[in-house]
């Protein structure tokens, strides 16, 4: 027969033994150590200088002092001395200072998992972590912080969803691909891409039908305008800012003095072509160079309106500017049709 019970190794009372309330008193003071196991530290390595009765601790690896040879124990610190227990697959314990739970299996402490989690709410088989708040805060441990939304394949989805009464209204991730996107809805049941992000460029199309062709390309079925770029009070006016840094140019185009609009080489600080908004002008900083058409060649003038302007360079008369009455091309010194 045994001399200690199979699962917290008690020592039991033999037939006729003499001082029984020795043995007794050991194997209640092991169940006080072991029942509603908590614990101080877990991979404890150093003893307590001044260690409180009923403190109980579990071993690391390699601990020191009163503790050397018993890697892995529990120390428990009773009657004014240490006792060492060894786990047993399976048994739980609560670190003291922060009530987390631990398991012992394969030879180590491990935090215990839990398939549900509700925090002032329900989880289920789907949502399995619950969170009923007015917020929730994720912060760093002394650096940065990471939110990971991890998925098995790229045809997952990967994302985060913005409910109204339980219905989608806006969603951002990685669905049914590894590229970027952001769609919304006003119903829960339409969604309509807003951004997509090509994961092998880095190129941005912006609308639902936008391709990735581009660096940024922008398509819509519009009646109005399809980029807006507005100025709410600055002297900048609006402006878009094209720059090449091999060359060094950099050109602007933008409104400016009352709605006036003008093209700007902003490297060299040259207006090149201002239009004026009031009274109807347009100046040019350099001479102005039509297009040039062989008599042969001659646009119909008609299509191209009358008022347009064209160089002839091979007219009968010699080159010359033309222009179109709606009808012909006319020499402009002399009103007569080209030839």
């Amino acid at each position: 027969m045994s001399q200690t019970s199979p699962r917290l190794t008690l020592p039991l009372l033999a037939p006729s033994q003499a001082q029984k309330h020795v043995t007794h008193n050991e194997a209640l003071a092991r169940l006080d150590l072991l029942v509603q196991l908590t614990v101080q530290a877990f991979e404890a390595a150093t003893p307590p200088a001044a260690p409180v009765e009923g403190t109980i601790f579990a071993l690391g690896a390699a601990p020191t002092g009163d503790w050397a040879g018993q890697a892995h124990q529990l120390a428990g610190f009773s009657g004014g001395g240490w006792i060492f227990i060894a786990p047993r697959e399976g048994w739980q314990a609560r670190l003291a200072s922060t009530g987390v739970a631990h398991v012992w299996q394969d030879g180590a402490w491990g935090i215990q998992p839990t398939d549900l989690l509700g925090v002032n709410a329900t989880a289920d088989a789907t949502n399995r972590l619950a969170v009923a708040a007015e917020a929730v805060l994720l912060s760093h441990d002394g650096a940065g912080h990471q939110v990971k939304v991890n998925k098995a394949t790229a045809s997952d989805t990967a994302s985060l969803l913005f409910q109204t009464g339980w219905s989608g209204r806006a969603e951002m991730g990685t669905a049914g691909s590894d590229g970027f996107a952001i769609k919304v809805s006003d119903d829960g049941a339409t969604w309509r891409q807003a951004l997509r992000v090509d994961p092998a460029t880095g190129h941005v199309g912006i609308g639902p039908d936008a391709d990735t062709s581009y660096a940024l390309g922008v398509a819509i079925n519009a009646t109005g305008p399809t980029i807006c770029v507005r100025n709410t009070g600055g002297a900048g006016g609006a402006q878009f800012e094209l720059i090449d840094d091999a060359s060094g140019g950099n050109w602007r185009f933008k409104t400016v003095q009352g709605g006036s609009f003008k093209l700007r080489d902003h490297g060299k600080d040259v207006d090149h072509m201002f239009l004026y908004a009031t009274p109807r002008r347009t100046e040019f900083a350099g001479g102005v160079r039509p297009g040039s058409f062989a008599v042969a060649g001659l646009p119909d003038p008609a299509a191209m309106g009358a008022g347009c302007m064209i160089y002839v360079p091979d007219e009968s008369g010699g080159a010359v500017m033309a222009f179109s009455d709606g009808t012909d091309w006319r020499r402009m010194t002399d009103r007569a049709v080209v030839s």
